[in-house]
Order: structure tokens, then C-alpha cells, then sequence
């Protein structure tokens, strides 16, 4: 099949909007998220010997966000063309299956990153602190195992529509009768949402309590502290527009024609939406910054050999330092 015989709610249309604002913003994502990510990985794959598991689970995320760069140039030329798909139903699907697996990896280790921080600060004796390299490995392959196999059923339907000979590639649209992978697709999209949005305040509320209840060291409960309200705040500003344009659109839909267009209002904000979910890869390397030390004082180090601002290295890796030379 070339295109989605599907029959559409309030019909399917373009979104002028989103393909006149879009394109710009992608571009500027992109540009800034490949360089901060290249450099992570740089970062990473240099202090081989100085892995645990925090760097695999952030590596991972570096490999996620790839995914997202290799995806968006499609994206892009596709709404500089009116949303004009050009490269087939084929190249459409992989094309959403990447996007998609990239939205849920991410979710995924940015949730890793804040849980690991929660057991080493609240349970600090709990074996979870103490697994291995590869223990860890077996976790982030667990995860993306997980993830692909969630998102699999974008690749078994046809997601090319059809609309005075328009191409439009989308994986959420207004089907009057949904596809069973299309409802897999929409019940992983939100709960992929909102479980991973309550570990994150659980994670941030045990953290909290620890700083005011403990007698730990203060400067470590407070930089678990901003490594997972970094995470939070990141998390909200990428994902929350997409869910609730998306939930909004799916109540609409379900009110019936009277509403079509709002309906189709709230497609264009929904499409407007990506561009804040494909943030999420320019925003990641803060996620390194503050909770990796030796992602942050490579940065450090950095800034301080332009000579734009003269930064203190973080005290573990000073320390290091000091023995080694």
C-alpha cells in the first residue's frame, strides 16, 4: 500500500502552521544538539576506564538522542515541503519508529539516571549502588529491548496519507477506526508519560526529605538534589506539550464533527508540540553536566583553555588529579 485507506475524523488536512514555523526551529535543535552530544560521547568513550554505571546510562541517552539526529533531517525537509512526505511509506514508518524509540529511550534513561540517584542518596547500603559494569549493561539493554519492541507495531502500519497529492507522514492522526498497532502506539505514547513522571517526583521528594532527616553529606544530597530537578524540569518542558495536546485531541475526537475545528486547532498545536519533544536533545548534555563530574569538568576545562570564564574543577576530579600527577 502506498498510503492509509483509513477513513479520517473531521477529514485530514495540512497544518500551514506548523510547516511555516517548524522548519526554522528543528534546524536550530539540530545544529545545537549535535555538537553537545558529540562531545559527550567524545567525553565518554575517552575515560574508558573511569565508566560506572551513571556514564553507561548516560551514554545510552547520547546513543538515543542520535537516533533523533540521524530521524530529524527527514522531518524537516518534509515540512519545508508543506509536509510533503517524498520518501515513501517505507522510509515513512522507519522514519516514526526512530523518532519514536528516541522519545521513549530517552524517557527511559533520563528516569535510570534519577532513580540511581534516588538509591544512592535515600538507601545508600542498597545493593542497587553496587552493580557492575556490566549489570548495568544488561539494564540498558533491557531497556532498549523494551523500548524497540513497544514501538515495533509503527513498522506493521501504513502511515502515508493522501490529501490533493500531498503526502503526509504522520503516526498520530484522525483515524475514525483505530489500527491495533495504532492503539499500542497511543497507550506507550501516554504511559510512557505519566509512570516515568511519578518515579521522578517519588525520586524527588525522598531526595528532598534526606537533605532535611540525615546526617549525610550535604553537598552530595544537593547535587542529587539538582541532577534530578534538572531531569524534571527537562523532562516536563520536551514531553509535557506533546501529552496534553495529544489527550486533548483524543477527547475532541471523541465529542464528535461539532468541534472539527478545534480539533484542528489543537493538530496544529499537537505538530507544534514536536518541537519542543525534539528538544529534548539539545537540552540532554545539562542532564551531563550535573550528573556526571567527569562530563562536567571536561567542559570545565574546556571553557577554561578559551579563556571565556575561569571555572573551578569539581573536588573528586582535582583530587584525582593531584595523585595521578
Amino acid at each position: 500500500m502506498d498510503s492509509n485507506d483509513t477513513d479520517h475524523h473531521c477529514n485530514l488536512t495540512t497544518q500551514p502552521l506548523a510547516s511555516s514555523i517548524l522548519p526554522p526551529v528543528l534546524i536550530i535543535e539540530l545544529l545545537l544538539g549535535l555538537p553537545g552530544n558529540l562531545i559527550a560521547l567524545w567525553v565518554f568513550c575517552r575515560h574508558l576506564q573511569s565508566w560506572t554505571p551513571n556514564i553507561v546510562f548516560l551514554l545510552n541517552l547520547v546513543l538515543a538522542d542520535f537516533l533523533l539526529l540521524v530521524s530529524l533531517p527527514f522531518r524537516i525537509d518534509s515540512l519545508r515541503r508543506g509536509e510533503n512526505w517524498e520518501f515513501g511509506d517505507a522510509w515513512c514508518r522507519v522514519n516514526h519508529f526512530m523518532l519514536s524509540v528516541n522519545r521513549s529511550a530517552s524517557i527511559g534513561f533520563m528516569t535510570t539516571v534519577a532513580v540511581d540517584r534516588y538509591f544512592k542518596v535515600v538507601h545508600p547500603h542498597h545493593k542497587v549502588n553496587f552493580i557492575s559494569l556490566r549489570r548495568a549493561a544488561c539494564i540498558a539493554c533491557f531497556i532498549w529491548i523494551a523500548v524497540i519492541s513497544l514501538r515495533l507495531p509503527l513498522l506493521t502500519n501504513a502511515l502515508l496519507n493522501k490529501i490533493n497529492n500531498v503526502s503526509l507522514c504522520r503516526s498520530f492522526s484522525s483515524y475514525k477506526k483505530l489500527s491495533m498497532a495504532i492503539q499500542i502506539h497511543y497507550v506507550v505514547y501516554i504511559a510512557e508519560f505519566f509512570l516515568p513522571l511519578v518515579l521522578l517526583v517519588v525520586c524527588s521528594i525522598g531526595i528532598s526529605g534526606i537533605l532535611y532527616h540525615c546526617q549525610m553529606d550535604k553537598k552530595k544530597v544537593r547535587r542529587a538534589i539538582r541532577t534530578v530537578l534538572v531531569i524534571v524540569v527537562i523532562f516536563n518542558i520536551c514531553f509535557f506539550p506533546g501529552i496534553a495536546t495529544a489527550l486533548t485531541g483524543l477527547y475532541l475526537q471523541k465529542l464528535g464533527t461539532k468541534y472539527c475545528n478545534v480539533y484542528r486547532l489543537n493538530g496544529q498545536l499537537f505538530s507544534l508540540s514536536i518541537g519542543f519533544t525534539y528538544l529534548n536533545s539539545t537540552l540532554d548534555p545539562f542532564i551531563y553536566c550535573f550528573s556526571s563530574s567527569l562530563f562536567r569538568n571536561e567542559v570545565t576545562r574546556a571553557l577554561n583553555w578559551l579563556g571565556l570564564v575561569k571555572l573551578q574543577l569539581s573536588h573528586r576530579d582535582s583530587a584525582v588529579n593531584r595523585r595521578v600527577g
